[in-house]
């Protein structure tokens, strides 16, 4: 282990440890590093504060191969954007863990971060402790979540009607760049989720839900597929096209002669041995498709490949065949047709068979490109949601947009409680908490007035996005707020005349919201508790 310094001792015989290279390393303390991590974190969240809302613009990012991807998601944006400040970094985390637990919310919980480390930029410069104001963040908080159950709203979990559901998914899809597909991609993600969800545990699998995407068609062309879509194609261009009441037989076992395990080296000297060895292999496949014949399979579903011989048994035994299929889609396949993976011949039997009531094959365009659609399966909760758009860029945004989609519906099936959007539950709560900060006799209650403030960067950010005087827009909203005690009324980004988010069906997961602010809150208390930073110098990078 190299040295990391020199022992001395002072004129008291206590030890000092003197540590190496402390001029080449950079050092931030005491309110220095305070300013830094604020710019820090201000600069990451200006960047995505004009994505914000429905009117939020885009941002087109191209990575170091030239990959480009034009996106609004917060947490796609940050972790395409290789920041190299540490504190930048915490912020991406937080965006990462907002997407992770709960799909949506992720530009918005950047924004609420920003906007508490600058206010307390003006704390710090009133001489108020940072701890002091980590502490009056942390209560303000409470109180806000306090208030954000008070106004919460029931929502009706109903499977006959999806009516509210489709508009809470609509909500989300808003900002997006599909969002002049808006309702039927609402209704694909409601439908998706209904369809998977185990209502009662209040939970939903989304392994069991599929996002295949493929380029050319329209975004109207995106459907919901009750079975599998596979990106693969029947094994010979002379098998059927459609197998109706398919048995599959689904394969992780090469289609091959068995093979040494060990390392082996076979000598053929003569044209007889050479003729028996061809006859091993044709016995060996005359066998295996037997196999297959004798538990009753009519397509067979193999995970490896198989030669052009075993192709050509398997067409001439009319088994249609479908290789190179991967482990996660082998998997999805065995649970949608109710079949068991069969990794040896030896172990095929008619009970491990999958059940699918109609397998298509589906053409695109003037392309020679197929891919396979299984149907009808005998366990019908598992789906694919099978995405078309006229580039790759705005398939992937397709995919990203309704994953969010999906998220915000398993989130209601989990919590059925609503909030309105459109920068309402953030106005509503600022007032709230500005009121608790007068009964604090404390020097917090600056703390919780800046978080008040903080509060409104949201509705002040969908206003400026909207084209109007956001000052003014948000002080309307709130006078008119206090004076009806009205928590809907929030920013008509649209345009449409009302600002009551009720009317506008504006609606957010309430858990989402909480989350936003709790770990909003939480990594802004961590950042003021750090006051020294130490840098490795040129020379140790």
């Amino acid at each position: 282990m190299p040295s990391v310094g020199t022992l001395a001792f002072d004129e008291f015989g206590r030890p000092v440890l003197i540590l190496k290279g402390q001029e080449s390393k950079k050092r931030l303390f005491g309110i220095e590093a305070h300013k830094s991590h604020i710019l820090a974190g201000k600069a990451v969240a200006d960047t995505l504060k004009t994505s914000l809302g429905p009117r939020g613009m885009d941002k087109c990012m191209v990575s170091p191969d030239g990959d480009i991807t034009i996106t609004n998601d917060g947490a796609t944006i940050l972790s395409m954007m290789h920041v190299e400040n540490e504190i930048g970094k915490l912020l991406v985390q937080l965006s990462k863990s907002q997407d992770d637990e709960i799909g949506d919310g992720t530009t918005g919980v950047v924004v609420l971060a920003g906007a508490l480390l600058e206010h307390a930029e003006a704390l710090l410069d009133k001489g108020i402790h940072p701890i002091r104001i980590a502490d009056g963040y942390e209560l303000a908080a409470k109180v806000a979540l306090e208030h954000l159950d008070k106004i919460a709203e029931t929502y009706p979990l109903d499977l006959k009607k999806l009516d509210p559901l489709i508009n809470t998914a609509m909500t989300t899809l808003g900002s997006k760049i599909i969002n002049r597909c808006q309702r039927q991609m609402a209704e694909i993600a409601v439908n998706a989720i209904m369809n998977v969800a185990d209502m009662e545990r209040r939970d939903v699998n989304f392994e069991l839900i599929k996002v295949q995407g493929k380029v050319g068609g329209r975004l109207e062309d995106t459907l919901l597929v009750k079975g599998v879509v596979v990106d693969k194609t029947f094994s010979h261009p002379q098998m059927p096209k459609e197998v109706r009441d398919a048995k599959i037989a689904i394969l992780t076992c090469p289609f091959e002669p068995p093979k040494p395990k060990t390392k082996h080296k076979l000598d053929i000297t003569n044209v007889e041995d050479y003729k028996k060895l061809r006859e091993y292999e044709k016995e060996k496949f005359t066998e295996m498709i037997k196999a297959i014949k004798d538990s009753g399979a009519n397509l067979v579903i193999c995970q490896w490949g198989f030669d052009d011989e075993a192709n050509h048994l398997l067409l001439s035994h009319e088994l249609p065949a479908v290789r190179w299929v991967g482990g996660p889609e082998i998997e999805l396949i065995a649970i949608a047709t109710g079949g068991r993976i069969v990794p040896r011949f030896q172990e095929l039997t008619a009970e491990k068979l999958g059940f699918a009531g109609h397998i298509r094959e589906l053409d695109f365009g003037t392309t020679s490109e197929h891919m396979l659609c299984i149907e009808q399966c005998k366990k019908s909760n598992t789906c694919t949601i099978f995405v078309r758009g006229g580039n790759k860029m705005v398939v992937e945004e397709a995919k990203r947009a309704l994953h969010d989609a999906l998220c915000v519906v398993r989130n209601l099936v989990r919590d059925n409680r609503i909030v309105y959007g459109g920068g309402a539950c953030e106005i509503s709560c600022a007032i709230e908490v500005a009121k608790e900060a007068n009964k604090i006799p404390t020097i917090e209650q600056y703390a919780i007035r800046a978080f008040a403030d903080a509060l409104e960067s949201v509705p002040l950010a969908l206003a400026e996005n909207s084209g109007y005087s956001p000052i003014k827009t948000l002080s309307d909203v709130k006078a008119q707020q206090i004076a009806q005690n009205n928590p809907r009324l929030g920013i008509d980004c649209l345009n449409t005349g009302t600002n009551d988010m009720k009317a506008q069906t504006v609606i957010e997961t309430l858990i989402g919201k909480r989350q936003q602010i709790s770990l909003a809150t939480q990594l802004v208390r961590m950042i003021l508790k750090i006051d020294d930073i130490r840098l490795p110098g040129e020379a140790e990078e």
